[in-house]
């Protein structure tokens, strides 16, 4: 059984920041790429961050977050990191962890970015 627990959302004011952790287990973690996607009201789920698994932990973003955003991994820990830096009102969304290869989703944690 696949399990992703998503934590470290919460309200923030634009130009803060915050890290969004994933701790995951059922899966060999670190062969595992790790994604973090969002999904604002009324909008489409998009990708926002990928890192590979297998030791390479090649990393990729979303145009809109490039610069802002980093996506980690501590492989003895199981978990995936995203820390957000200088967050901006059109980064409010809910954030969900994913596993590719499982087609496994996270519950998903609220980041809020308002003054």
């Amino acid at each position: 059984q696949v399990q992703l627990v998503e934590s470290g959302g919460g309200l923030v004011q634009p130009g803060g920041s915050l890290r969004l952790s994933c701790a995951a287990s059922g899966i060999v973690f670190r062969y595992s790429d790790m994604g973090w996607y969002r999904q604002a009201p009324g909008q489409q789920r998009e990708l926002v961050a990928l890192i590979t698994g297998g030791g390479a932990g090649s990393t990729k973003y979303a145009d809109s977050v490039k610069g802002r955003f980093t996506i980690s991994r501590d492989n003895a820990k199981n978990t995936t990191y995203l820390q957000m830096n200088s967050l901006k009102p059109e980064d409010t969304a809910v954030y969900y962890c994913y596993v590719f290869g499982t087609s496994h989703w996270g519950q998903g944690t609220q980041v809020t970015v308002s003054s």
